[in-house]
Protein backbone atom coordinates (compact mmCIF):
# COMPACT_ATOMS: atom_id res chain seq x y z
CA UNK A 1 0.00 0.00 0.00
CA UNK A 2 1.22 3.53 -0.73
CA UNK A 3 0.87 6.62 1.45
CA UNK A 4 1.27 10.35 1.07
CA UNK A 5 2.71 12.01 4.17
CA UNK A 6 3.62 15.61 4.93
CA UNK A 7 7.23 16.03 6.05
CA UNK A 8 8.29 19.18 7.93
CA UNK A 9 12.09 19.06 8.43
CA UNK A 10 11.99 21.79 11.08
CA UNK A 11 14.70 24.11 12.37
CA UNK A 12 18.19 23.67 13.81
CA UNK A 13 18.97 19.95 13.92
CA UNK A 14 15.53 19.16 12.52
CA UNK A 15 16.62 18.47 8.92
CA UNK A 16 19.38 16.13 10.15
CA UNK A 17 17.19 14.01 12.43
CA UNK A 18 14.31 13.85 9.96
CA UNK A 19 16.72 12.76 7.21
CA UNK A 20 17.92 9.98 9.50
CA UNK A 21 14.33 8.90 10.14
CA UNK A 22 13.49 8.88 6.43
CA UNK A 23 16.57 6.74 5.78
CA UNK A 24 15.27 4.14 8.24
CA UNK A 25 11.71 4.22 6.86
CA UNK A 26 13.06 3.73 3.33
CA UNK A 27 14.99 0.66 4.51
CA UNK A 28 11.71 -0.87 5.68
CA UNK A 29 10.37 -0.77 2.14
CA UNK A 30 7.23 1.22 2.99
CA UNK A 31 5.92 3.07 -0.06
CA UNK A 32 5.60 6.70 1.10
CA UNK A 33 5.43 9.84 -1.01
CA UNK A 34 6.80 12.63 1.16
CA UNK A 35 5.32 16.10 0.61
CA UNK A 36 7.76 18.61 2.10
CA UNK A 37 6.49 21.76 3.80
CA UNK A 38 8.13 24.30 6.14
CA UNK A 39 7.20 26.11 9.34
CA UNK A 40 8.79 28.08 12.17
CA UNK A 41 12.09 29.95 11.87
CA UNK A 42 12.89 28.34 8.54
CA UNK A 43 9.70 29.75 7.08
CA UNK A 44 10.27 33.18 8.62
CA UNK A 45 13.84 33.32 7.32
CA UNK A 46 12.52 32.71 3.82
CA UNK A 47 10.18 35.68 4.17
CA UNK A 48 7.15 33.61 4.92
CA UNK A 49 4.77 33.11 7.80
CA UNK A 50 5.44 31.23 11.01
CA UNK A 51 2.92 28.58 10.01
CA UNK A 52 2.17 28.96 6.28
CA UNK A 53 -1.36 28.07 5.15
CA UNK A 54 0.04 25.59 2.63
CA UNK A 55 1.69 23.65 5.46
CA UNK A 56 -1.57 23.27 7.36
CA UNK A 57 -3.41 22.49 4.10
CA UNK A 58 -0.91 19.72 3.32
CA UNK A 59 -1.39 18.11 6.73
CA UNK A 60 -5.17 18.38 6.41
CA UNK A 61 -5.09 16.76 2.98
CA UNK A 62 -2.67 13.94 3.84
CA UNK A 63 -4.01 13.36 7.38
CA UNK A 64 -0.52 12.36 8.57
CA UNK A 65 2.71 14.32 9.06
CA UNK A 66 6.20 13.71 10.39
CA UNK A 67 7.75 16.86 11.84
CA UNK A 68 11.20 17.79 13.06
CA UNK A 69 11.70 20.14 16.03
CA UNK A 70 10.91 23.83 15.51
CA UNK A 71 12.61 26.78 17.21
CA UNK A 72 10.52 28.85 19.64
CA UNK A 73 12.02 31.91 21.42
CA UNK A 74 11.57 31.91 25.20
CA UNK A 75 9.59 34.66 26.91
CA UNK A 76 9.00 36.92 23.93
CA UNK A 77 8.03 36.96 20.29
CA UNK A 78 5.76 34.38 18.70
CA UNK A 79 4.14 31.53 20.55
CA UNK A 80 5.10 27.91 19.99
CA UNK A 81 4.46 26.67 16.47
CA UNK A 82 4.05 23.20 17.94
CA UNK A 83 1.15 24.39 20.09
CA UNK A 84 -0.31 26.31 17.14
CA UNK A 85 -0.29 23.20 14.94
CA UNK A 86 -1.91 21.08 17.65
CA UNK A 87 -4.63 23.63 18.33
CA UNK A 88 -5.25 24.47 14.65
CA UNK A 89 -5.79 20.79 13.80
CA UNK A 90 -7.48 19.84 17.10
CA UNK A 91 -4.83 17.24 17.86
CA UNK A 92 -6.10 16.72 21.36
CA UNK A 93 -3.86 13.79 22.34
CA UNK A 94 -0.14 14.17 22.85
CA UNK A 95 1.09 10.60 23.23
CA UNK A 96 4.64 10.09 24.46
CA UNK A 97 5.92 6.57 25.13
CA UNK A 98 8.55 6.21 27.85
CA UNK A 99 10.59 3.04 27.34
CA UNK A 100 14.04 1.96 28.50
CA UNK A 101 15.15 0.45 25.14
CA UNK A 102 18.23 -1.14 26.72
CA UNK A 103 19.73 2.33 27.07
CA UNK A 104 22.93 2.38 29.12
CA UNK A 105 21.74 5.70 30.57
CA UNK A 106 18.32 4.37 31.69
CA UNK A 107 17.81 4.49 35.45
CA UNK A 108 15.71 1.31 35.32
CA UNK A 109 15.92 -1.46 32.69
CA UNK A 110 12.21 -2.25 32.46
CA UNK A 111 10.33 1.06 32.12
CA UNK A 112 7.47 0.85 29.64
CA UNK A 113 4.73 3.43 30.13
CA UNK A 114 2.77 5.83 27.93
CA UNK A 115 1.99 9.47 28.68
CA UNK A 116 -1.33 10.78 27.32
CA UNK A 117 -1.28 14.56 27.58
CA UNK A 118 -4.38 16.64 26.85
CA UNK A 119 -3.19 18.95 24.10
CA UNK A 120 -5.68 21.79 23.66
CA UNK A 121 -6.49 23.39 27.01
CA UNK A 122 -4.99 24.23 30.40
CA UNK A 123 -2.40 27.01 30.72
CA UNK A 124 -1.17 26.24 27.19
CA UNK A 125 -4.44 27.52 25.74
CA UNK A 126 -2.60 30.83 25.32
CA UNK A 127 -5.16 33.01 27.09
CA UNK A 128 -2.75 35.49 28.64
CA UNK A 129 -2.74 39.15 29.60
CA UNK A 130 0.52 41.09 29.98
CA UNK A 131 1.55 43.21 32.93
CA UNK A 132 0.17 46.78 33.03
CA UNK A 133 -2.04 46.59 29.93
CA UNK A 134 -5.53 48.11 29.97
CA UNK A 135 -7.09 44.73 29.16
CA UNK A 136 -5.21 43.12 32.03
CA UNK A 137 -6.46 45.80 34.39
CA UNK A 138 -10.02 45.00 33.31
CA UNK A 139 -9.47 41.28 33.86
CA UNK A 140 -7.98 41.87 37.31
CA UNK A 141 -10.81 44.21 38.25
CA UNK A 142 -13.41 41.68 37.13
CA UNK A 143 -11.75 38.86 39.07
CA UNK A 144 -11.35 40.95 42.22
CA UNK A 145 -15.01 41.97 42.08
CA UNK A 146 -16.25 38.37 42.33
CA UNK A 147 -13.45 36.45 44.04
CA UNK A 148 -12.45 36.30 47.69
CA UNK A 149 -8.90 35.72 46.49
CA UNK A 150 -7.47 38.92 45.04
CA UNK A 151 -5.04 39.43 42.17
CA UNK A 152 -2.32 41.99 42.83
CA UNK A 153 -2.26 45.10 40.63
CA UNK A 154 0.32 45.08 37.82
CA UNK A 155 0.17 41.28 37.58
CA UNK A 156 0.41 39.31 34.37
CA UNK A 157 -2.47 36.84 34.12
CA UNK A 158 -2.81 33.44 32.47
CA UNK A 159 -6.13 31.62 32.30
CA UNK A 160 -6.36 27.85 32.87
CA UNK A 161 -9.46 26.51 31.07
CA UNK A 162 -10.40 22.86 31.63
CA UNK A 163 -13.60 21.61 29.98
CA UNK A 164 -15.52 18.41 30.59
CA UNK A 165 -15.73 17.60 26.87
CA UNK A 166 -11.95 17.83 26.32
CA UNK A 167 -11.23 15.94 29.56
CA UNK A 168 -13.63 13.14 28.68
CA UNK A 169 -12.26 12.60 25.19
CA UNK A 170 -8.63 12.32 26.33
CA UNK A 171 -9.72 9.85 29.02
CA UNK A 172 -11.70 7.81 26.50
CA UNK A 173 -8.74 7.77 24.10
CA UNK A 174 -6.48 6.46 26.89
CA UNK A 175 -8.85 3.64 27.83
CA UNK A 176 -9.43 2.65 24.21
CA UNK A 177 -5.66 2.66 23.63
CA UNK A 178 -5.24 0.43 26.67
CA UNK A 179 -7.72 -2.10 25.29
CA UNK A 180 -6.21 -2.04 21.80
CA UNK A 181 -2.63 -2.43 23.04
CA UNK A 182 -3.06 -4.87 25.93
CA UNK A 183 -2.30 -2.24 28.53
CA UNK A 184 -3.60 -2.97 32.01
CA UNK A 185 -3.90 0.30 33.92
CA UNK A 186 -4.79 3.95 33.29
CA UNK A 187 -3.90 6.59 35.90
CA UNK A 188 -5.27 10.13 35.99
CA UNK A 189 -2.72 12.73 37.10
CA UNK A 190 -3.99 15.95 38.66
CA UNK A 191 -3.72 18.57 41.41
CA UNK A 192 -7.39 18.48 42.39
CA UNK A 193 -6.55 18.80 46.07
CA UNK A 194 -5.61 22.45 45.40
CA UNK A 195 -7.25 23.37 42.08
CA UNK A 196 -10.60 21.91 43.01
CA UNK A 197 -12.55 23.34 40.07
CA UNK A 198 -10.21 23.00 37.07
CA UNK A 199 -8.23 19.90 38.01
CA UNK A 200 -11.24 18.72 39.95
CA UNK A 201 -13.26 18.73 36.72
CA UNK A 202 -10.47 16.87 34.90
CA UNK A 203 -10.45 14.17 37.57
CA UNK A 204 -14.25 13.89 37.75
CA UNK A 205 -14.47 13.59 33.95
CA UNK A 206 -11.87 10.82 34.02
CA UNK A 207 -13.73 8.91 36.72
CA UNK A 208 -17.01 9.18 34.83
CA UNK A 209 -15.39 7.75 31.69
CA UNK A 210 -13.62 5.06 33.71
CA UNK A 211 -16.98 3.60 34.79
CA UNK A 212 -17.49 2.41 31.21
CA UNK A 213 -14.31 0.32 31.43
CA UNK A 214 -14.73 -1.32 34.83
CA UNK A 215 -13.68 -4.95 34.67
CA UNK A 216 -11.74 -4.30 31.46
CA UNK A 217 -9.00 -1.85 32.47
CA UNK A 218 -7.76 -1.01 35.95
CA UNK A 219 -7.76 2.69 36.81
CA UNK A 220 -6.54 5.02 39.54
CA UNK A 221 -5.55 8.63 40.15
CA UNK A 222 -2.51 10.34 41.64
CA UNK A 223 -1.55 13.91 42.56
CA UNK A 224 1.11 15.21 40.19
CA UNK A 225 3.78 16.03 42.78
CA UNK A 226 3.36 12.60 44.34
CA UNK A 227 3.64 11.06 40.87
CA UNK A 228 6.96 12.84 40.33
CA UNK A 229 8.36 11.18 43.42
CA UNK A 230 6.90 7.76 42.58
CA UNK A 231 8.24 7.80 39.03
CA UNK A 232 11.78 8.19 40.32
CA UNK A 233 11.35 5.29 42.73
CA UNK A 234 9.04 2.80 41.00
CA UNK A 235 8.12 3.76 37.44
CA UNK A 236 7.16 0.13 36.79
CA UNK A 237 4.04 0.76 38.90
CA UNK A 238 2.52 2.86 36.10
CA UNK A 239 1.27 1.96 32.66
CA UNK A 240 -0.73 4.77 30.99
CA UNK A 241 -0.77 8.26 32.50
CA UNK A 242 -3.48 10.78 31.54
CA UNK A 243 -2.62 14.40 32.34
CA UNK A 244 -3.70 17.99 31.67
CA UNK A 245 -1.51 19.88 29.25
CA UNK A 246 1.11 21.51 31.49
CA UNK A 247 1.68 18.51 33.76
CA UNK A 248 1.93 16.29 30.70
CA UNK A 249 4.69 18.41 29.24
CA UNK A 250 6.72 18.40 32.45
CA UNK A 251 6.21 14.71 33.26
CA UNK A 252 7.20 13.81 29.70
CA UNK A 253 10.64 15.29 30.28
CA UNK A 254 10.90 13.55 33.64
CA UNK A 255 10.08 10.30 31.88
CA UNK A 256 12.70 10.98 29.22
CA UNK A 257 15.27 11.49 31.95
CA UNK A 258 14.41 8.10 33.42
CA UNK A 259 15.12 6.23 30.19
CA UNK A 260 18.24 8.04 28.98
CA UNK A 261 17.29 11.49 27.77
CA UNK A 262 15.25 13.37 25.20
CA UNK A 263 17.13 11.65 22.41
CA UNK A 264 14.89 8.63 23.00
CA UNK A 265 11.63 10.55 23.52
CA UNK A 266 9.21 10.05 20.64
CA UNK A 267 5.88 11.82 20.33
CA UNK A 268 2.55 11.70 18.52
CA UNK A 269 -0.16 14.38 18.33
CA UNK A 270 -3.44 12.73 17.45
CA UNK A 271 -6.93 13.95 16.64
CA UNK A 272 -10.02 12.24 15.31
CA UNK A 273 -8.86 12.54 11.68
CA UNK A 274 -5.27 13.84 11.66
CA UNK A 275 -1.99 12.88 13.35
CA UNK A 276 1.38 14.65 13.50
CA UNK A 277 4.44 12.76 14.74
CA UNK A 278 7.48 14.53 16.18
CA UNK A 279 10.35 14.10 18.67
CA UNK A 280 9.84 15.59 22.12
CA UNK A 281 13.15 17.49 22.11
CA UNK A 282 13.84 20.96 20.76
CA UNK A 283 15.75 22.19 17.72
CA UNK A 284 19.16 22.53 19.48
CA UNK A 285 20.45 25.19 17.03
CA UNK A 286 23.97 25.14 18.48
CA UNK A 287 24.41 21.61 17.07
CA UNK A 288 23.12 22.44 13.60
CA UNK A 289 25.13 20.78 10.84
CA UNK A 290 27.48 18.95 13.20
CA UNK A 291 26.12 15.42 12.55
CA UNK A 292 26.22 14.92 16.31
CA UNK A 293 22.76 14.70 17.83
CA UNK A 294 20.74 11.59 18.53
CA UNK A 295 18.06 10.98 15.86
CA UNK A 296 16.38 8.08 17.66
CA UNK A 297 13.51 10.17 19.06
CA UNK A 298 12.57 11.12 15.50
CA UNK A 299 13.10 7.57 14.25
CA UNK A 300 10.83 6.22 16.99
CA UNK A 301 8.30 8.93 16.13
CA UNK A 302 8.37 7.54 12.59
CA UNK A 303 7.72 4.09 14.07
CA UNK A 304 4.64 5.49 15.82
CA UNK A 305 3.58 6.98 12.48
CA UNK A 306 3.91 3.62 10.73
CA UNK A 307 1.79 1.95 13.38
CA UNK A 308 -0.84 4.67 12.94
CA UNK A 309 -0.83 3.97 9.18
CA UNK A 310 -1.49 0.29 9.88
CA UNK A 311 2.06 -0.84 9.12
CA UNK A 312 2.34 -2.59 12.48
CA UNK A 313 4.94 -5.19 11.46
CA UNK A 314 7.18 -2.54 9.93
CA UNK A 315 6.76 -0.35 13.00
CA UNK A 316 7.69 -3.23 15.31
CA UNK A 317 10.70 -4.07 13.14
CA UNK A 318 11.96 -0.49 13.31
CA UNK A 319 11.50 -0.34 17.07
CA UNK A 320 13.27 -3.68 17.50
CA UNK A 321 16.16 -2.53 15.30
CA UNK A 322 16.56 0.58 17.46
CA UNK A 323 16.53 -1.50 20.64
CA UNK A 324 19.13 -3.91 19.23
CA UNK A 325 21.49 -1.11 18.18
CA UNK A 326 21.27 0.48 21.62
CA UNK A 327 21.75 -2.87 23.38
CA UNK A 328 24.73 -3.75 21.20
CA UNK A 329 26.36 -0.44 22.13
CA UNK A 330 28.73 -0.44 19.15
CA UNK A 331 27.36 2.76 17.63
CA UNK A 332 25.86 5.25 20.07
CA UNK A 333 25.61 9.03 19.91
CA UNK A 334 27.38 11.08 22.56
CA UNK A 335 24.28 11.51 24.77
CA UNK A 336 24.01 7.74 25.27
CA UNK A 337 27.67 7.36 26.23
CA UNK A 338 28.78 7.20 29.86
CA UNK A 339 31.17 10.02 29.02
CA UNK A 340 29.54 12.61 26.75
CA UNK A 341 33.02 13.52 25.46
CA UNK A 342 33.73 9.95 24.37
CA UNK A 343 35.58 10.24 21.02
CA UNK A 344 34.10 6.90 19.86
CA UNK A 345 30.57 8.33 19.77
CA UNK A 346 28.73 7.89 16.48
CA UNK A 347 27.16 10.73 14.54
CA UNK A 348 23.55 11.28 13.56
CA UNK A 349 23.71 9.60 10.16
CA UNK A 350 26.04 6.83 11.38
CA UNK A 351 23.61 5.59 14.01
CA UNK A 352 20.80 5.79 11.46
CA UNK A 353 22.88 3.58 9.16
CA UNK A 354 23.50 1.14 12.03
CA UNK A 355 19.74 0.90 12.50
CA UNK A 356 19.29 0.32 8.76
CA UNK A 357 21.81 -2.53 8.91
CA UNK A 358 19.93 -4.02 11.83
CA UNK A 359 16.63 -3.70 9.93
CA UNK A 360 18.15 -5.63 7.04
CA UNK A 361 19.47 -8.31 9.37
CA UNK A 362 16.28 -8.73 11.39
CA UNK A 363 14.09 -8.60 8.30
CA UNK A 364 15.83 -11.53 6.59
Amino acid sequence: MSYKVTIIPGDGIGPEVTRAALTCVKALGVDIEWEERIAGKTSLDRGGQLLPPETIESIQANKVALKGPITTPIGKGFRSVNVLIRQSLDLYVCMRPVKSFNSPKALYPDIDLVIMRENTEDLYAGIEFPEKSSDTAKVIEAINSISEKKVRPASAVSIKPISRSASERIAKFAFEYALANQRKKVTCVHKANIMKYSDGLFLDSFLQVAKNYEGKVEYSDVIVDNLSMQLTQRPQHFDILVLPNLYGDIISDLGAGLVGGLGLAAGANIGDQIAVFEPTHGSAPKYTGQNKVNPIATILSAALMLKHLGEVKKSNLLEKAVAEVIKEGRCLTYDLKADRSDPTACGTQEIAQAIVEKINLLGE
